[in-house]
């Protein structure tokens, strides 16, 4: 029954993940050639783990809302499946199966995509195998000396040394837990950075209140300067630079009209309810961190901690019961959403950024191993964060950082302070561009966010955004 549980879950992320993977694949021509088989491998690979990264993801706020079930209908005979070992069993597998990808799958991947097979040797699909498992091992041999020379100098005793002989047992979680702590210290970098950046990507997908009169003459001065544009495309030196203002015209324009096919209720409704859910939820998340931060200082067990109890129902994890528990999955998404953009946001992973139609198999390849480490990090953050009280089980608490009173209590400190300077940051800049003007620096562009893409455009409201 757990297989079949598991298999059929696990399914439906996969149909999922393949067709979002596909909707950004570069298209490529029907012709069946060496090159096409490595790609479709890579493409399967890739599919393969981002399904993982959407059961990590999907693992916190399914356990949480399964131990609410199971309270409310304890000898509920539909729901006898769900049950303290099927919760166990998909943690281990998640944790099993992010560590194949992490570490296996994903660089075979991108080897297997890069090789051309050994000079001298014959060409073809085996030869490049045979270089992609000779890497592999390569890098095997580098990682585990970099692990055992970072276990000599910080823990430098003969019984630490000793267990990372065993592989299974230790020497993979430990690597595990280093590579979660990187994680989570790129989710701290990202989730603030998200969750300010939110409000403008929503700006962006939502048709803003009406604030000008003149739209008729903005959209009649963007099709003329448009029709400028393609008279001058004769101009070959110009000609690509004409063609990038051409395409941003050519948004404002599609902007505009969307603009003006659009219903009084989404003009005037949608955007200011969806402006205050995102300000709510972020508030929510802020307050939340907050209150674990005085948690940790007066009481121990708010410590992130792993859990081998089996039993899942016995008791609730959350105050105000059902409610709660809606309101933790809910801001576990939008963290992780807002950790998404954040990530692309960042100028470091601007080129990971996916295009539709015209990603390469490489930057699929790097899209999916930053979103599952991401995704598999999500669960330890939301517990250290005390976003929720659920305990983590398997080896997602097996990680030694998580008892180190000083990290947990400085990770919470620095989230709450960067994405309180973020926020600030972001409804402050319109009042700074002013004084800025006024005091004479606007031409020295200190309050240009290189992350903002609105900055100095017209808006689709079809007017420059001024205080």
């Amino acid at each position: 029954m757990l297989f079949q549980i598991c298999f059929l879950l696990f399914a439906v992320l996969y149909i999922v993940s393949y067709f979002i993977i596909t909707r950004y694949k570069r298209k490529s021509d029907d012709h069946e050639d060496e090159d096409a088989v490595v790609n479709r491998i890579s493409l399967y690979l890739c599919t393969f783990t981002l399904a993982v990264s959407g059961g990590a993801v999907s693992l916190l706020p399914f356990s949480i809302i399964s131990n609410e079930i199971l309270l409310s209908f304890p000898q509920n005979y539909y729901i006898q499946w769900l049950n303290g070992s099927l919760i166990h069993g998909l943690w281990n597998l998640v944790s099993l199966f992010s560590n194949l990808c992490l570490f296996v799958l994903m660089p075979f991947a991108y080897f297997f995509l890069e090789s051309e097979g050994f000079a001298g040797s014959k060409k073809g699909i085996k030869a490049r195998i045979l270089e992609t498992f000779v890497m592999l091992f390569l890098l095997a041999l580098l990682i585990l000396g970099i692990v055992w020379v970072a276990s000599a100098l910080i823990d430098n005793d003969v019984a630490s040394m000793e267990s990372l002989y065993d592989l299974w047992e230790f020497y993979l979680p430990y690597l595990y837990s280093c590579i979660s702590l990187m994680g989570g210290l790129l989710l701290l970098m990202c989730t603030p950075v998200g969750l300010s950046r939110m409000f403008t990507v929503m700006g962006q997908l939502l048709v803003k209140p009406t604030v000008s009169n003149h739209l008729d003459e903005v959209f009649t001065a963007f099709l003329k300067v448009e029709s400028m544009e393609k008279s001058l495309l004769n101009s070959w030196s110009f000609a690509h630079q004409l063609n990038k203002e051409l395409d941003n015209i050519r948004n404002q324009r599609n902007k505009l009209e969307r603009r003006k096919k659009a219903s009084g209720w989404e003009k005037n409704l949608l955007y200011p309810i969806v402006m205050l859910i995102l300000l709510t939820g972020t508030t929510i998340s802020v307050l939340l961190v907050a209150l674990n931060i005085l948690y940790l200082l007066v009481d121990e067990t708010a410590m992130p901690k792993g859990s081998t109890d089996r039993a899942i129902g016995n008791t609730s994890l959350s105050t105000f019961g059902v409610a709660q528990a809606v309101l933790e999955i809910v801001l576990i998404f939008y963290l992780m959403v807002s950790s998404v953009v954040g990530f692309y946001s960042l100028r470091v992973f601007e080129g990971l950024t996916p295009r539709k139609d015209d990603t390469t198999m490489t930057t699929i390849i790097g899209c999916c191993v930053s979103i599952l480490v991401l995704s598999s990090a999500l669960p330890v953050m939301s517990r250290t964060l005390g976003i929720t009280r659920f305990d983590l089980l398997g080896d997602f608490g097996r990680f030694n950082w998580l008892g180190n009173f000083y990290i947990v209590l400085s990770y919470n400190l620095l989230f709450a302070v960067v994405t309180t300077l973020c926020l600030v940051r972001k409804f402050t800049s319109a009042v700074r561009e002013e004084l800025l003007k006024a005091l004479g620096l606007d031409k020295l562009q200190l309050s240009n966010s290189p992350t903002d893409p609105e900055s100095g455009k017209l808006s689709a409201n079809g007017h420059q955004k001024t205080l």
